[in-house]
């Protein structure tokens, strides 16, 4: 659907040096998953997950999603509905601590389909965490978890 998700001045993508840190493949990993995503492919989403032990999926608003097979059949049904999606990451940070990584971004997000005014697109923002663990294969996702962001919320709304 595109050529993958584009991350914004907070978050630059693992560069494609043969000096990259692990940081920089927990990102490629990342960006993997978001591309998977883009292009609505169950092959590909299949291969960015970790099958065992359960990985956890939660979309915004939804029930968590337990285990790789019922994650899949999801994952076939999103794709069913989803004529396009386009991602857009912002404030993407990383930490890395021995086999476990995760990545805390802004999913800035246009899609059609479901939701989508008709002949037209819906934006959306939420907040997410995946989590990966490394393998003998790499670094695998095993839990999403993204959060609507429901306001531009922060400080100036606080004090108001």
């Amino acid at each position: 659907m595109t050529d993958g998700p584009r991350q914004g001045a907070t978050g630059e993508g693992a560069p494609r040096s043969h000096n990259a840190t692990v940081e920089d493949v927990v990102l490629t990993a990342n960006t993997a998953f978001y591309n998977a995503f883009e292009a609505g492919d169950l092959d590909l989403m299949a291969a960015v997950w970790l099958p065992d032990p359960d990985p956890v999926c939660i979309h915004p608003g939804n029930a968590a999603i337990s285990g790789y097979a019922e994650m899949m059949r999801a994952w076939a049904m999103i794709f069913a509905n989803t004529p396009y999606i386009q991602f857009f990451l912002t404030d993407v940070q990383v930490r890395v601590d021995e086999d476990v990584a995760y990545v805390t971004c802004t999913e800035n997000v246009l899609s059609s389909g479901e939701g989508a005014p008709e002949e037209g697109f819906a934006g959306g923002k939420a907040l997410a965490t995946n989590v990966f663990r490394r393998t003998s294969t790499g670094w695998r996702l095993w839990i999403h978890h993204a959060s609507p962001v429901l306001s531009s919320g922060g400080r100036q709304e606080e004090a108001e």
